[in-house]
């Protein structure tokens, strides 16, 4: 086989694919990607409870900027909690369908 034969094929088959336990701290990185994870699901958690009360209190009090300002904030505090609760899905999701990609 020639160079020019091996180059080419290398441009179409690198032969690289995610390999597990390539590098030391694999299992360090993967605990702290779940701790950040645990941390904003937290976080998002607190976010609802405020957004639900204000958008409470502005209903209550009639305050319709207060009510509004709380309905957005329950809505990105779900989309947040959908994101962070589907992030390795949606990453697995995409991972295997590049891979399918030729």
């Amino acid at each position: 086989m020639s160079v020019a034969d091996r180059v080419i094929q290398l441009a179409y088959d690198p032969g690289i694919s995610p390999k597990s336990g390539g590098l030391p701290g694999l299992d360090v990185l993967k605990n702290v990607v779940s701790s950040l994870n645990l941390y904003g699901i937290i976080a998002v958690v607190g976010a609802l409870a405020v957004s639900m009360a204000v958008w409470a209190w502005g209903h209550h009090t009639g305050g319709h900027q207060a009510e509004a300002n709380g309905k957005k904030g329950a809505l990105v505090s779900a989309g947040a909690a959908l994101g962070l609760g589907a992030a390795n899905g949606i990453v697995a999701f995409f991972s295997a369908l590049g891979s399918q990609v030729h």
